[in-house]
């Protein structure tokens, strides 16, 4: 393992329900575990531009408050410039990962994943909860919750 700090982008489609959660949850687990130290910027991006600027989604910002995770955050898009930044782009589904994987310039250091492919109960595709209720929202934290947990396993550090 490096001594360099390790950055992670979470992505989603418009970077207001899952990958700002999966960014505030990740971000919680490594400050419980004390692992702030091997790690250098988390944060959380959209591969479109439908909400640059916006707060995240209130159900999901209330799913992470009533967890006691803060969120702290603003909707942004995908650079080219994340492919050079970050070590691992972790994106939510299928088609998030197949927009990142035409987006990644060649010879780009980031991993681009499926942040699912960390979840020990190997639930793969965190799925969009926008247009559903709050069940959906909750159903999201406890995948991202596990797979923060698995990819902190996954690079040796629990």
């Amino acid at each position: 393992m490096s001594s360099e700090p390790i950055n992670v982008l979470f992505v989603c489609l418009g970077n207001i329900c899952r990958s700002p959660m999966a960014e505030a949850v990740f971000a919680h687990v490594v400050k419980q575990k004390q692992l702030d130290g091997n790690f250098g910027t988390i944060d959380s991006a959209g591969t479109s531009s439908f909400h640059v600027g916006e707060n995240p989604d209130s159900r999901s910002a209330s799913t992470c408050k009533d967890n006691g995770v803060p969120v702290n955050h603003r909707a942004r898009r995908v650079t080219q410039d994340d492919f050079s930044k970050f070590d691992y782009v972790l994106c939510m589904d299928n088609s998030n990962l197949a927009d990142l994987q035409e987006m990644k310039p060649a010879g780009s250091k980031a991993t681009v994943k499926l942040f699912g492919d960390y979840d020990p109960q190997g639930e793969t595709i965190i799925r969009d909860p926008y247009y559903g209720g709050n069940d959906g929202f909750q159903r999201n934290f406890k995948q991202v919750t596990r797979a923060s947990e698995g990819l902190l396993k996954a690079l040796g550090l629990i």
